[in-house]
């Protein structure tokens, strides 16, 4: 094989990643791409709809026929298997495997099996003797996880804790045979890592909850996370053999579904029923018909470490993809291995799980054109005394106007003043509330004065205008707050999303509730909420507002830290205080 041209041979070339990939590849005028599948016409009808630089071709390909025959016949220069279930591949698994490397033809899989992807090691001296490359489970997992991992040990002396999912949107369009594989091991045991030894897991059983949430982002709403057999619980364990725990796992939503399935694994698990592998297509079904929610899908990493100098830590990586993004990602490992090697950069010889062959930097362009944004988050004891708003921006922190992160820096009691403008709503219903809520009169240039304290990890605002006080608190959230900037007015709790939209700190509803009873969102108070700087200084907008009752409440302003605070100091630079009033107000 030579750089600057390539034949790649997709098997499920119309499907769903194999398609995918496709598509990922189609800009390339240095590539023919053979689809192949069973069906011709399927195949032809894919590559008529696929807009391309690419030379394309329609191909008919068995892979229960004589695959070394077809081979021989089409000369790929890579074989690329996407078609699945791998869990399925029974009476001679490795059938493609074999006849690429008969024909001296790289390969290149798409495998979500453990024991598939595992045992590819098998041709390791085969391949190496015929100089091609066999890699398997080029994909998210566990190509990406472990890419993910290796940039956040850096400084790490050592790792005791992996943990990961993939969170799909529920419009993700979700292939048939990717149910099947699903169905097969459902209620299955699944071997994972526990306490240092293997230990058995069981496959949609085992459950946890998360939150996608990258570091001034919009974040993902908490997820049940369901344990899946993917390949990453038996190869990620050989290049981090110091391992204490792994868990990998699955969110998918509508979470009623989601238990749905968790429920009929038990049945398996309890050996009240087989397998579910005959109710796949009722599976599949209700999975691209039953649907609603965001149209969002995200992917996470965790792990837990001791620092070089002892001290010990939880990194977490997380990503969020918007729209019909997301579901390019499990195919961009091996988009990315073509285009290398169109560069001339060809992974080395044998057969092994690709979990070496990419870094995190060879996603990040490809994440960049597309809507998809990552970041990571640091706990340890130093980051858990950091002030409130850089614990919950972490890395994003620094990306904020420096007269934002002056005013968020809040380590000590203080006070500031300012000027506010107060507009109120004029219906019955909307001053009811405005007056429960304790918010201000109407007035213009109103005296602001906003006092801070801290306790017990809390702030404490009351303010103050002209002469009109209310108060509320603000935390970090916790369980399905996580991540969310908790802030309480009496029995009223909203998780608010600090969101870096520009030069603006945003603060997004995400959820609340009432007396520690979670509601819909859609019935929250409802508004614009941002600080930003203007004139060189520090200043604040909340506006509020409910469909029932037309607006309620807007305030804008500026503040000063109350020691600076005069007329000449109005048009300096901002200081620490202005910040919690655009923060402080409820959506």
């Amino acid at each position: 094989m030579m750089a600057g041209w390539l034949k790649i041979l997709i098997l499920g070339g119309y499907g769903t990643f194999g398609g995918r990939l496709a598509k990922l590849l189609a800009d390339e005028e240095r590539l023919m791409l053979l689809i192949a599948g069973r069906s011709k016409q399927r195949a032809a009808e894919f590559c008529n709809d696929l807009p391309a630089r690419a030379e394309v071709l329609a191909l008919a390909f068995d892979r229960d026929g004589n695959v070394e025959a077809q081979m021989r016949a089409i000369k790929p220069d890579i074989v690329v298997d996407a078609s699945g279930p791998f869990q399925f591949y029974c009476a001679d698994p490795y059938r493609v495997v074999r006849a690429a490397l008969a024909h001296g033809v790289h390969y290149l899989d798409l495998a979500d099996g453990s024991d598939f992807v595992k045992g590819i090691a098998k041709f390791e001296s085969e391949a190496r003797a015929r100089g091609v490359f066999v890699l398997s489970g080029v994909s998210s997992f566990p190509v990406l996880t472990a890419a993910v991992v290796r940039h956040m040990s850096h400084g790490l002396s050592q790792i005791k804790s992996i943990r990961g999912g993939i969170a799909p949107s529920p419009y993700a369009g979700v292939g048939l045979n990717v149910i099947r594989a699903i169905a097969s091991y459902a209620g299955k045991p699944v071997v994972l890592i526990r306490d240092g030894k293997p230990a058995p897991g069981y496959a949609l059983v085992d459950a946890c909850r998360i939150t996608i949430a990258p570091p001034g982002r919009l974040p993902l709403k908490s997820r049940r996370f369901s344990l899946v057999d993917v390949p990453d619980l038996a190869v990620l364990p050989e290049l981090w053999p110091g391992l204490r725990s792994i868990w990998m796992g699955a969110g998918p939503v509508p979470e009623v579904l989601h238990r749905a399935l968790n429920a009929l694994a038990r049945l398996v698990r309890f050996k009240l029923l087989k397998s579910l592998s005959p109710l796949a297509k009722i599976m599949h079904w209700a999975t691209n018909v039953l649907r609603w929610g965001e149209h969002r899908g995200g992917m996470y990493v965790a792990v837990e470490g001791v620092r070089d100098d002892g001290v010990a830590v939880e990194r977490s990586w997380h990503l969020v993809a918007e729209g019909d993004d997301g579901p390019f990602i499990p195919s961009m490992a091996a988009e990315a291995i073509i285009r290398h090697c169109l560069d001339g950069r060809h992974p080395k010889p044998g057969a092994r799980p690709a979990i070496c062959e990419l870094e995190l930097q060879d996603y990040e362009p490809r994440f960049a054109r597309m809507k998809i944004v990552t970041g990571c988050r640091d706990a340890s004891s130093e980051t858990a005394r950091l002030p409130l708003y850089r614990r919950l921006l972490g890395d994003a922190y620094a990306s904020l106007p420096p007269q934002l992160q002056q005013m968020h820096d809040l380590a000590i009691d203080f006070g500031a003043t300012g000027r506010a403008t107060v507009e109120r709503g004029r219906g019955g219903l909307a001053r009811l509330i405005a007056k429960i809520a304790r918010f201000p009169p109407a007035g213009i240039d109103v005296p602001l004065e906003v006092s801070f304290r801290l306790q017990d990890q809390c702030e404490h605002w009351q303010r103050t205008f002209g002469g009109h006080v209310f108060s509320s608190t603000q935390e970090a959230g916790r369980g399905r707050f996580e991540h969310l900037l908790c802030e309480r007015f009496g029995p009223c709790v909203f998780g608010m999303a600090l969101v870096i939209d520009g030069g603006r700190l945003r603060l997004v509803l995400r959820r609340w509730s009432l007396f520690g009873v979670p509601l819909r969102v859609r019935w929250a108070p409802f508004g614009d909420i941002y600080e930003h700087v203007e004139n060189g200084r520090f200043c604040f907008h909340v506006t509020i507002g409910h469909p029932f009752t037309g607006p309620i409440v807007n305030y804008h302003g500026w503040l000063v830290p109350r020691e600076t605070a005069s007329d000449s100091a109005r048009q300096a630079a901002p200081n620490p205080a202005l910040v919690r009033l655009g923060v402080e107000t409820p959506l």
